[in-house]
C-alpha cells in the first residue's frame, strides 16, 4: 500500500524506469553497461516505492496515551519553552525520520484541531537544535479530553522540500489516522504537558500509531501516591 502523496512520483518513476530498461535493451550493445543501466533503473524504482509505502496500522485508541505520530528514532526528550502556541514550558519529544523510514504522519491523539499553521523557512539538517523554529514546518494543536492541548510539529529536513498537512482547524480527528506526509528526511516534535509520563528513551526506535510516547497521570492517583 502506498501513500496518495506519492502517486504522481511513482507513476513517473515507473515510466522512466520502463523507458530506461527498454532503451538499454535495444540501444546498448555492451552487455555489462546494459546490465548496469537496467539494475540502476530497478533500484531507483524500489527506492521510490519503499519511501512512499504506507503500511496499515490498527492502533488501540486510548485517551490516556499519546502515540508516536511517525516512525523513526527519539532524538530529544527535554523540558523546553514553546513559543508559538503555549508560550510556556512543555515536555518536548522529537523523532527523527531517516530517508528509509515510513514518512506518513499520523494523529498522536484523538480530539479537536484547535490550531493548524504552515511556516515557510530554512532547510537545516533535521537534528539541528534550531530546526524546530527556523525550518519549513507546520504546527498542529489538538485539544484532548485527558492531556488538554497537545502540539505536534512537522519539520522539513535538509532533503525535505515539501510538507503535507491534512489537519484543519475545527475538525475532529482520530488517533492513528493519516495526518499528512513529509517528503525525504525530516523530524516531528511533540510538545506535551509537564505532568504527563514519558514512556520512551533517547535513541529508541518508535512506530507511528503503535509506540506509546506518553501516558496521562490522574491527579487524584498522584495525590494518593504521595500520601
Amino acid at each position: 500500500m502506498f501513500h496518495r502523496e506519492g502517486q504522481t512520483i511513482i507513476l513517473t518513476t515507473f515510466f522512466i524506469v520502463g523507458v530506461g530498461i527498454l532503451a538499454a535493451h535495444f540501444f546498448i550493445d555492451i552487455n555489462w553497461l546494459k546490465l548496469v543501466v537496467q539494475i540502476t533503473s530497478i533500484v531507483l524504482l524500489i527506492t521510490v516505492l519503499q519511501f512512499f509505502r504506507n503500511p496499515k496500522r490498527n492502533p488501540i485508541k486510548s485517551f490516556d496515551e499519546i502515540l508516536s505520530p511517525v516512525d523513526g528514532k527519539v532524538v530529544v526528550i527535554e523540558e523546553v519553552e514553546e513559543h508559538e502556541y503555549f508560550k510556556g514550558k512543555r515536555k518536548q519529544v522529537s523523532i527523527f525520520m531517516s530517508p528509509i523510514n515510513v514518512h506518513v504522519t499520523r494523529y498522536p491523539a484523538s480530539g479537536k484541531v484547535k490550531y493548524s499553521k504552515y511556516h515557510p523557512g530554512k532547510y537545516l539538517v533535521a537534528w539541528h537544535p534550531k530546526s524546530s523554529e527556523e525550518n519549513e514546518r507546520t504546527t498542529v494543536v489538538i485539544g484532548t479530553p485527558k492531556f488538554g492541548d497537545i502540539l505536534y510539529r512537522q519539520i522539513a529536513g535538509a532533503m525535505a522540500r515539501r510538507i503535507v498537512n491534512y489537519a484543519e482547524q475545527g475538525e475532529s480527528v482520530q488517533q492513528g489516522d493519516d495526518a499528512g506526509f513529509i517528503k525525504f528526511g525530516s523530524r516531528v516534535d511533540l510538545f506535551l504537558p509537564l505532568d504527563c509520563e514519558i514512556n520512551v528513551q533517547l535513541n529508541q526506535k518508535v512506530k507511528g500509531a503503535q509506540t506509546c510516547i506518553a501516558t496521562y497521570i490522574d491527579p487524584n492517583e498522584k495525590e494518593e501516591a504521595v500520601y
